[in-house]
């Protein structure tokens, strides 16, 4: 089961689901931004792996294309959920060196400002560098802004690690049951 990996265009036709079991394979809901072609080269490519052989093990492959989907899914939505974060981060260290001293009747505009600071830092290159700089100036280096991160992203984070382990978990169990059913 574990072989060389073949491209989609390298993989012989038995990779396709039968037509009698189609229906048992719905079109998959792909969220904004996921590409059809990328889930049908998984599922091909998980298909050629697994070679089921009967409408069993056929029904098993179809629940480990879709976890397996789930998984990519779940990595791509953690690692934007990191970004978002670093954002926040990135926010939260500026408002720390800008805000220190600003009198109250400031302090919403200083807010606003620190905002757009933190936005720019995210969309522009330059002020990137330039932001990042600075923030390594006042002491904020790239691993306190990556702690701070994780902490801001903890309770997201384990909401997706957890999803992330049950779908292996699961994925596991089902390709176990795929070789169970091919014992004599």
């Amino acid at each position: 089961m574990n072989g060389p990996f073949q491209t989609a265009h390298e993989l012989p036709a038995t990779t396709t689901l039968p037509v009698a079991l189609e229906v048992f394979a719905p079109p998959p809901l792909l969220l904004p931004g996921e590409r059809l072609d990328h889930y049908h080269a998984l599922r091909a490519a998980i298909f050629a792996d697994l070679a089921p052989h009967s409408a069993v093990e056929w029904l098993l492959a179809i629940d480990v294309v879709e976890l397996s989907w789930e998984i990519q899914r779940y990595r791509v939505l953690r690692h934007r959920l990191l970004a978002t974060y670093r954002q926040k981060a990135i926010e939260a260290a500026l408002r720390h060196i800008d805000m220190t001293g600003i009198a109250p009747e400031f302090e919403d505009e200083a807010e606003r400002y620190t905002r757009q600071n933190a936005l720019s830092w995210r969309l522009d290159p330059v002020a990137t560098t330039e932001i990042e700089a600075r923030l390594a100036s006042y002491g904020f280096d790239q691993h306190s802004i990556n702690t701070d991160v994780y902490i801001q992203a903890r309770e997201a984070f384990v909401l997706f690690e957890g999803l992330l382990n049950a779908a292996q978990s699961r994925r596991l169990l089902l390709i176990r049951e795929i070789k169970k059913c091919r014992l004599p």
